[in-house]
């Protein structure tokens, strides 16, 4: 937790001394009353609290804020709906990352009941998130969908003008030549067992190319990371 995130409706009143942030402000970050730390609003600016009283139901801050941090990097993610574990580490490496938005959709070789995990249902997802976010010292915070199809995930990034699926066996370019500088990107990577061929084209079909980074099978967490990464260093020259 390299930062403390607050959501605007905390931001009055008193942090609980069983919440986790007030844990960490004593026994990690050793506040004592008068000193400081970091601080975010949840998708605002970054700060610092001043750590007025600690009393035994919590602690008493008081908040200044800085400039709104910088917009997220345009990168949109299509993944497949894979295990609760799989999608707990992409949400937050992935957010870690300052990827814009990770749309989960169901696939021809997923399970349909990864849609159904408690993961989504009980709001858990948005912890690994805000961990992602916290990690990457910054305040904003991706969008994230799932449960829909591929073809309509395919469809709600339509209009980015860059959308590459990656495939191990059918990728004609390698990922780092085909992602442009200075633009938007679409990146769709399936699930743990990769698409099928009415997958393939029904990416094709939506005007997407096909690309590839090498002949490693991953797991798709490792892609996930591994990919934006690459696009990362490549869109921000």
């Amino acid at each position: 937790m390299n930062i403390v995130l607050f959501e605007e409706s905390e931001l009055e009143g008193v942090l609980p001394s069983g919440d986790e942030r007030a844990a960490h402000v004593l026994k990690v970050l050793r506040r004592k009353v008068g000193d400081d730390f970091d601080v975010g609003l949840v998708d605002g600016p970054k700060g610092k609290a001043v750590v007025k009283e600690i009393l035994d139901t919590g602690l008493v801050l008081e908040f200044s804020w800085g400039e709104a941090e910088p917009e997220l990097l345009p990168i949109d993610l299509v993944v497949g709906l894979s295990r609760p574990q799989t999608m707990r580490k992409i949400l937050n490496e992935a957010t870690t990352l300052g990827v814009r938005s990770i749309r989960f959709v169901t696939t021809d070789r997923g399970e349909p009941s990864y849609a159904e995990s408690k993961l989504w249902s009980s709001g858990e997802w948005r912890r690994h998130v805000l961990a992602g976010v916290a990690q990457a010292f910054t305040t904003r915070v991706p969008q994230v969908s799932w449960g829909m199809s591929l073809q309509q995930g395919v469809a709600e990034v339509a209009e980015v003008s860059c959308r590459l699926a990656l495939d191990n066996y059918e990728g004609t370019m390698r990922l780092g030549k085909a992602v442009a500088a200075g633009g938007e990107l679409a990146l769709a990577i399936g699930s743990e067992r990769g698409w099928t061929a009415k997958e393939r084209d029904l990416l094709r079909g939506a005007g997407w190319s096909l690309v590839e980074m090498g002949d490693r099978v991953l797991r798709t967490e490792t892609a996930v990371v591994a990919a934006v990464a690459v696009a990362r260093e490549l869109m921000v020259r």
